[in-house]
């Protein structure tokens, strides 16, 4: 086949809204597009000793191994299963959807044993419960729970999960894919043990890395396991003496580009500052739901349990979902989510992460909702939805101004 047939790839303009990826600043995409270096080059070493610092700040966290990972957040999700689970180690794991799940079965096939926690979609998994059931398990190598659950928008509360799981000597697992950078994640303060992120969703990056943290205890886990790790490509015992400055012993070619954009991604978020950062998640996602309430679109998870960069809502009856997010894409060129597992058909989830978290992409999707939703008479009042939208703002401002 002639190579004359394929002509340019010219990727049609999307708003990202749905869950991952998210929007990529041009900064990233100016820092992708520069000359490659050779992964042990003195220059490009000297980079990853920033990235290194800048993950640290991001988890805030003072943990030596603190890295990058080459592969996406599923890669994390992965990698710190082969590593801190042998066969035979039992784990709690909590699952309130698909990730939870997804975890569960990690553990499964590198030998562990699942002590489950299961609790309905959109709900989060109670300290009490994980109270009761580290008592009745132990020993137990590891709690294991996802901060932002993707699949239905719930956010889980972490903030004494850790010291109850130091009661019982077991390490605390925290998949913080899609908080990163969107809510606070204080892997210090809270005691988690291994915390591991990707870059597509709230650090606004292209998928391709899986920045991870460990403490000192599991690491201490890592130097003290039996049995080899089953995974070579993920093996930290090997990949932290790439990254450990003393010693940056060749493993693998790092993805020298993604690593480019992710120094410049870390650097737009610590620009912006953490604190404001997480404000302006929270502004936008009150503003969003303020207006989907008016078209009749209603949170899944409880309130104070929701993710402000992950926004799952509940569909009437009435509304044709897959139709409607097939008009959103095709006729405004807006991306939103449907719903996963049992929630399929059911929820839409919408995405404000990182560069897609912005007053004028929330009122361009509600305003295209209620042309959609006007166009097939299930909305009789509109323009409704985008007031309630700018009431939020106008709101918050006052606030400010009040406050300075």
């Amino acid at each position: 086949m002639s190579t004359a047939q394929y002509q340019d790839f010219i990727p049609p303009s999307r708003l990202l809204l749905g869950p991952g990826p998210s929007m990529v600043h041009p900064r990233v995409l100016h820092a992708l597009s520069l000359p490659l270096l050779g992964h042990l080059d003195p220059v490009f070493l000297g980079l990853m000793d920033e990235i290194q610092a800048l993950l640290r700040a991001t988890f805030q966290t003072q943990n030596e191994l603190t890295i990058a990972l080459s592969g996406t957040g599923s890669a994390g999700m992965e990698a710190v299963i082969a590593n801190l689970i042998e066969p035979g180690d039992r784990a709690i794991v909590g699952v309130n959807g698909i990730f939870g799940s997804r975890l569960a079965t990690m553990v499964e096939r590198h030998g562990g044993t699942v002590l489950p926690i299961e609790v309905p979609w959109g709900t989060t998994i109670p300290l009490e419960l994980l109270r009761d059931r580290l008592s009745h398990s132990a020993p137990v190598k590891a709690v294991v729970l996802v901060h932002a659950e993707t699949s239905t928008g719930a956010r889980q509360p972490l903030e004494d999960a850790g010291s109850l799981c130091r009661d019982y000597d077991a390490l605390l697992i925290v998949d913080a894919v899609t908080s990163l950078g969107g809510v606070p994640v204080e892997v210090d303060a809270w005691g988690i043990d291994a915390c591991y992120s990707g870059t597509q969703k709230c650090l606004s990056c292209p998928p391709g890395l899986a920045p991870l943290t460990l403490s000192s205890r599991a690491v201490h886990s890592l130097q003290e396991r039996t049995t080899p790790c089953r995974s070579w490509y993920f093996d930290f015992s090997l990949i932290a003496e790439y990254w450990a400055d003393r010693t940056r012993a060749y493993h693998h070619t790092a993805p020298i580009s993604m690593l480019y954009g992710l120094r410049e991604a870390l650097r737009l978020v610590h620009e912006e500052g953490l604190s404001a950062r997480i404000a302006r998640h929270q502004l936008n996602s009150d503003a969003l739901l303020a207006g989907l309430h008016k078209l009749d679109l209603l949170p899944l998870p409880a309130a104070g349990h929701r993710l402000p960069m992950l926004n799952c809502v509940t569909l009437p009856d009435r509304i044709d979902e897959a139709l409607v997010r097939s008009q959103l894409l095709n006729n405004y060129g807006i991306e939103i989510g449907g719903g996963l597992g049992p929630l399929r058909g059911r929820v839409w989830r919408i995405g404000l992460m990182g560069e897609s978290c912005r007053e004028a992409h929330v009122l361009t999707l509600l305003n295209a909702l209620e042309e959609i939703f006007t166009c097939h008479g299930w909305l009789t009042h509109p323009g409704r939805a985008v007031q309630a939208a700018e009431e939020t703002y106008t709101g918050s401002q006052r606030s400010a101004r009040r406050s300075a």
